[in-house]
């Protein structure tokens, strides 16, 4: 049993996954079981406490990983935390376009962010592994990757914010096209069984906080683009890459409430995440060619990251103070 548990799985050893896997499944048994056996509004407080506890839990994860593995895994999984955590405040808008759209009360809002982060932990998987794979066996993907995030960060320090036009999104209007959907909410299910018009037989249809759930998982796969090369930028140890990224999302649910109240705090935030991009896009190249494949230092990718990030927050809420949502 030890031989198996030791015994090497994508790099490392398959009890440091299996560890994971049990915090994972112990945070959403309490988040699910325990804080919210009722549907309810999450109040601003309640959601900054919630997430400080997330939080914490993610930092004394990757103590725990620089204790077992080391400084320089330790310090690359708190890079890739911090850059997806910052990246995540970018979905908070989206999401909460969504529920508007949808017109999902608050008290259903956390039941639908909770089953869209279980898919997030399956999707993102499938998605890191089909990188992982691809950088074992090119390596010149990661020029690739990191040609994308200087792209995709100089477009976002251009680009002007506009609301995505959920009534136009392909997945809404297929579902709307294919399936039964009741016009009105049935508290917390997804899907209910309604009376067909006609014959008066019971039959099963979707409900708004169904089409909510799926537009938020396919919003995350947009995001995903920019977040998953950004984080092989960093490293490409697949348990760093997809626990880092993990641990981050875990906290959004928590942390939602808080910024859908005050996201109009953040304007400034996605200049600072623009740089972070191109920086992270860059120290690829700088490592490889102008370095002569020496490793680009770790503790300063962390520092240059954190200070672009923070500088970023600070800026927003001294620009926007005494602003209003």
């Amino acid at each position: 049993m030890m031989e198996f548990l030791t015994a090497d799985w994508l790099g490392t050893p398959l009890w440091f996954w299996c560890a994971f896997g049990a915090l994972v499944f112990l945070l959403t048994a309490f988040d699910l079981g325990f804080l919210h056996k009722e549907d309810r509004e999450m109040g601003v407080g309640e959601s900054l406490r919630l997430s400080a506890f997330y939080v914490g839990v993610a930092l004394a994860f990757g103590a725990w990983i620089w204790a077992a593995r080391g400084a320089d895994f330790g310090i690359k999984y708190y890079t890739g935390f911090f850059l997806e955590k910052a990246l995540s405040i970018d979905n908070v808008f989206v999401i909460s376009m969504i529920f508007t759209y949808f017109a999902i009360p608050p008290k259903y809002q956390y039941r639908a962010l909770l089953w869209g982060i279980l898919a997030v932990i399956v999707l993102r998987g499938v998605m890191i592994a089909g990188g992982a794979a691809l950088v074992a066996e090119a390596y010149w993907v990661l020029y690739i990757f990191a040609a994308f995030l200087i792209v995709t960060g100089i477009r976002m320090l251009w680009a002007t914010d506009h609301a995505p036009d959920i009534a136009r999104n392909p997945a809404v209007k297929w579902i709307s096209g294919h399936m039964r959907v009741t016009p009105e909410l049935h508290g917390e299910r997804f899907f209910v069984r309604v009376p067909e018009s006609g014959s008066g037989r019971m039959v099963l249809a979707a409900t708004p906080l169904f089409l909510a759930l799926v537009v938020i998982n396919l919003a995350d796969l947009v995001f995903a683009v920019d977040s998953v090369p950004a984080i092989f930028a960093i490293t490409t140890d697949t348990f760093i890459v997809y626990t880092s990224n993990i641990m981050a999302i875990l906290g959004l649910r928590a942390l939602y409430f808080a910024l859908a109240a005050m996201i109009h705090r953040f304007h400034y935030l996605k200049y600072a995440l623009a740089l972070v991009l191109v920086f992270i896009g860059a120290k690829i190249l700088i490592a490889d060619f102008l370095l002569g494949g020496a490793k680009f230092p770790p503790l300063l990718s962390l520092g240059v990251t954190l200070a672009l990030i923070l500088g970023g927050v600070a800026w927003s809420l001294l620009k926007t103070r005494g602003q209003t949502g």
